[in-house]
């Protein structure tokens, strides 16, 4: 039913994606990563999505490594900021729409409630700063464009925050956990079959492609302290975990102390069920666990 490109494959969401293709083979998927097609390269990319035709780009790639990028700016912006402007620029000569995948980094987590997608962006860190430029270049140059952000992002796949504390859970006795940034965790996979199950009921008819920001984590919250020690209950991890503030660990990117988003626009727009973070998280583990 529809053609889609998939930019930054190889990263958790891009191969959570490509995860997905049995269970929705009516679209045909092309998934590439900086080796296929370099996204930097603005002529690169109009070429590529000329020769395709393609009905979808959703965009995975970006620089995340947060901390690097108060160092690395130029790096991170390139990514972050400069390629999905190309990738806009490309969208609208070739004509087809973007899903851009941004994050909570754009707020400063000073809020007391979920932060609606309208909310005054203000990133207090470069990788922020970046995703946010990105963000306004993709919907300058296509407004067409849907953007997500998320949070928190987790999988079987790359390098996250869950695979690092079940591998330091079984290394060491003791572990000290910030407990005073709240967020939503976010299983790759969840997200990417929403991106997916969105495209799908559009193409069908059934719903409207409606452009502008949204927002998709799973349901609940919790801080760091409360998500390591789920992850040790459900992996059967005997370690002892002890909450600290952010100030105790100290980064060069400084953290949203409070970056709950809220979905109602995603939940209403396309009637998407999201699962609470615990039952997403115990899934994940499974796979995981079984791997060991």
């Amino acid at each position: 039913m529809a053609n889609i490109l998939i930019t930054g494959g190889n990263g958790q969401l891009g191969q959570c994606l490509a995860s997905f293709q049995a269970l929705y083979p009516e679209h045909d998927y092309t998934i590439t990563d900086v080796d296929d097609l370099n996204i930097c390269n603005g002529d690169e990319i109009i070429e590529f999505t000329k020769e395709g035709k393609f009905d979808y780009l959703i965009n995975c790639a970006a620089y995340t490594a947060v901390d690097k990028a108060e160092h690395e700016q130029v790096a991170a912006k390139k990514i972050n900021a400069d390629a999905v402007k190309n990738i806009g620029v490309a969208a609208k000569l070739n004509n087809f729409k973007v899903i851009h995948i941004s994050t909570d980094y754009v707020f400063d987590g000073r809020a007391f409630k979920p932060y609606s997608e309208d909310a005054v962006t203000i990133p207090e860190s470069f990788y922020g700063q970046s995703k946010l430029l990105g963000e306004k270049f993709l919907l300058e140059e296509q407004p067409d464009s849907m953007v997500i952000r998320t949070a928190w992002l987790y999988s079987e796949f790359g390098n996250n925050f869950v695979k690092t504390m079940l591998k330091l859970g079984q290394e060491r006795e003791e572990l000290k956990i910030v407990a005073d940034q709240i967020g939503s965790p976010t299983y790759a996979k969840d997200l990417a079959e929403v991106v997916l199950e969105v495209i799908t009921k559009i193409e069908k008819d059934s719903f409207p492609f409606e452009p502008g920001i949204y927002h998709y984590s799973n349901e609940g919250v919790c801080s760091w302290y409360d998500f390591t020690i789920n992850i040790h209950e459900l992996a059967g991890i005997d370690c002892n975990i002890s909450p600290i503030e952010s100030k105790e660990y100290p980064t060069a990117a400084p953290r949203p102390h409070y970056s709950v988003l809220g979905k109602n626009k995603i939940k209403e727009n396309y009637k998407i069920n999201i699962p609470y973070w615990r039952t997403s998280l115990e899934k994940c583990l499974k796979v995981l666990v079984a791997k060991q």
